[in-house]
C-alpha cells in the first residue's frame, strides 16, 4: 500500500442537521490539519420527525488513529455550533 492511499475504517466524528455548524466544523478541523471526509445524508420524509423536521443530515468521519485529536478540536468550538453537534463517543 502506497502512503497516502489509507483505506482504513474512518469512525463518526460528529453528525449535525445544520449547515453552518457543519461548515464551521470542518474549518476548525482544516486549520489543525485533521483528516476528515464529510457526507450528507438524505432523510426521506416520514423519517424527519425524528430529525426536527431536517431534509438533510452531514457526518463527518475521521481516523481512528486522530480521533482523540478531533475530538478536542470539536469540544473547543463555540457553545453555539457545539450544542448543534452530535457528538461520538469512542
Amino acid at each position: 500500500m502506497k502512503l497516502g492511499n489509507y483505506r482504513g475504517n474512518d469512525i463518526e466524528l460528529c453528525r449535525t442537521t445544520n449547515g453552518r455548524v457543519s461548515e464551521k466544523t470542518i474549518r476548525v478541523l482544516m486549520e489543525a490539519c485533521i483528516p476528515f471526509t464529510k457526507k450528507a445524508k438524505h432523510i426521506p420524509f416520514f423519517s424527519r420527525e425524528a430529525y426536527n423536521g431536517a431534509s438533510r443530515v452531514w457526518i463527518i468521519t475521521t481516523s481512528p488513529r486522530r480521533y482523540g485529536q478531533a475530538r478536542r478540536v470539536i469540544d473547543e468550538l463555540d457553545s453555539c455550533y457545539r450544542e448543534r453537534l452530535l457528538v461520538s463517543n469512542y
